[in-house]
């Protein structure tokens, strides 16, 4: 009977001990990158009780935007206050939110059309494997989801449009959809890199980084491959984009939530997005 009562004791005092442990943030990690040449900076966060349990956990691979680095989220995005609530109250479901660096070096989540700096490369066959690796997580598209703000709003919907047998879920916040058209592209390109004047070249490059051109081009079967959560605000300079690849959704039947409210493009405007795309991401993560 004692001996009963003692293991009872101590399973409550370790499931407290696990409740009461609080999530972690480390924003100073890395890894080496062949394809970058260079060691890549990154943050994450780790929810309550990780350090203490077994559990593997679904992940968040949450983007920062241009002028921010890996840090972003964590200083001005608040990830750890607002993902804590989120978990305490219900909304959300414990998961590991990964922040990777794409300032360093050069900017952007994308491969640039030199071929000097495949950051897409990087991400899905370095990064991605790194840190599924290293840490505890569910490697299955349903455990995967990724969002991020204006730059990674971009990166948000390239990674998904172009792997959407990867991640069950995209949110792009205040997004960089693209040049919306084959002149915007070429000036962006001369500007970056005028010794490219093939048209050819710069027309399939456009059309692989246009999120518009590839939710016109989307095969009906992948129509339903990812769920869709895009949020830009009414006073955004990235506001057409956003309104023109909702249009396109429509169009072609593709399943979405789209919100505009009221205001721009500021962490003020992020922050209060960021607990609805915990709660959407946690849909999928979740059993129905």
């Amino acid at each position: 009977m004692k001996k009963s009562f003692c293991l009872s004791v101590l399973f409550i005092c370790f499931t407290l001990l696990s409740m009461a442990q609080p999530s972690k943030v480390f924003d100073n990690q890395s890894i080496p990158s062949k394809i970058l040449k260079s060691d890549r900076k990154y943050a994450i966060y780790l929810p309550p009780g990780y350090e203490t349990s077994q559990r593997s956990y679904p992940v968040l691979y949450l983007l920062h935007g241009a002028g921010d680095d890996h840090t972003g989220w964590v200083q001005f995005g608040e990830v750890q206050r607002i993902t804590d609530k989120a978990i305490e109250d219900g909304t959300a479901t414990a998961m590991i939110i990964v922040m990777p660096d794409a300032q360093t070096g050069q900017m952007g989540y994308f491969n640039n059309i030199a071929g000097n700096w495949n950051y897409e490369d990087y991400f899905f066959q370095e990064f991605i494997p790194a840190i599924e690796k290293s840490y505890r997580i569910k490697g299955e598209k349903r455990y995967r989801a990724v969002a991020g703000l204006s730059m990674g709003g971009g990166g948000s919907f390239m990674y998904a449009l172009h792997h959407p047998e990867l991640f069950s879920s995209a949110c792009p916040l205040s997004a960089y959809v693209g040049p919306l058209n084959m002149e915007d592209a070429k000036t962006r390109i001369k500007k970056s890199n005028p010794e490219i004047t093939d048209e050819a070249r710069i027309k399939a490059y456009f059309e692989n980084h246009n999120a518009i051109e590839l939710v016109n081009r989307m095969p009906d079967d992948q129509k339903k491959a990812v769920r869709w959560y895009i949020d830009c605000g009414d006073d955004d300079f990235l506001y057409e984009g956003n309104c023109l690849i909702h249009i396109a959704m429509r169009k072609k039947d593709i399943p979405h939530e789209f919100r505009t409210r009221d205001g721009a493009h500021n962490w003020t405007y992020w922050r209060d997005a960021l607990p609805k795309v915990l709660e959407f991401v946690s849909e999928e993560f979740h059993q129905n």
